[in-house]
């Protein structure tokens, strides 16, 4: 039984860390008393414990401890004991790169598969698809595969912005990125928007949020998804 919540940001502007997701979490975690932090991504090149001290201060106030993975001098051991796991934001490139280093891409598989309550933000939503290839980051390493954990049978954009009208950046969009992709790929992609997120709860994939998604599939146009909407159906 599958429980999880793939959100597209950790933060919204003028809200502080996790803040939006306060009531989600409390009930996405409410039988868990500790968590296990993934910092692997490291946003900005901060360090994993000064990352690991960012998800303590918000989970305290939700009655949780937590301890990062790279504290455990047996990371698979940590993930199968686990009450808990988040994966935090930062690159996907280097989080997907320690993943498959320490061993625990399998391990976190299983585990949300058997019921481990998982969230994701940002990156570690990323790594909830099929492969990483839609992430937004820079390859600032190079992972052993593309291949990620496979917890929904698509694709993620997170942090998704629609063009902006009237603007002169000659640059490519999302939206032209994500049709680049379906070139070579037949995965469909979904374009979560800032403050939305996924509910996962067994087979059936609830999108949240205030806002609509974006919908990319092969060959068919893009379409927009409104916040309840079941994409159980979408593979």
């Amino acid at each position: 039984m599958k429980k999880i919540i793939i959100a597209s940001t950790s933060t919204l502007h003028g809200g502080g860390y996790l803040d939006y997701l306060t009531n989600t979490l409390k009930e996405h975690f409410k039988n868990c008393s500790s968590l296990l932090f993934v910092p692997y991504a490291r946003p900005g090149g901060i360090s994993h414990d000064d990352y690991t001290k960012k998800a303590t201060e918000f989970f305290s106030s939700l009655d949780i401890s937590v301890k990062g993975i790279h504290k455990f001098e047996n990371p698979v051991e940590a993930v199968q004991n686990a009450e808990a796991i988040f994966t935090g934001g930062g690159n996907t490139f280097l989080l997907v790169t320690q993943l498959y280093q320490n061993k625990v891409m399998d391990a976190i598989k299983t585990a949300v598969e058997k019921g481990t309550p998982y969230l994701g933000t940002s990156a570690g939503s990323n790594v909830c698809g099929l492969t990483m290839e839609t992430t937004n980051d820079m390859p600032i390493i190079y992972p052993p595969s593309f291949d990620t954990l496979g917890l929904i049978p698509f694709n993620i954009n997170p942090h998704y912005l629609d063009p902006i009208a009237g603007s002169t950046h000659m640059g490519e969009t999302r939206e032209t990125r994500i049709k680049e992709f379906h070139q070579f790929n037949p995965q469909p992609v979904l374009g979560l928007r800032e403050g939305s997120w996924l509910e996962v709860n067994t087979d059936i994939i609830t999108l949240r949020g205030s806002l609509q998604a974006r919908l990319f599939r092969q060959n068919t146009e893009p379409e927009e998804i409104e916040t309840g909407t079941d994409l159980s159906w979408l593979k």
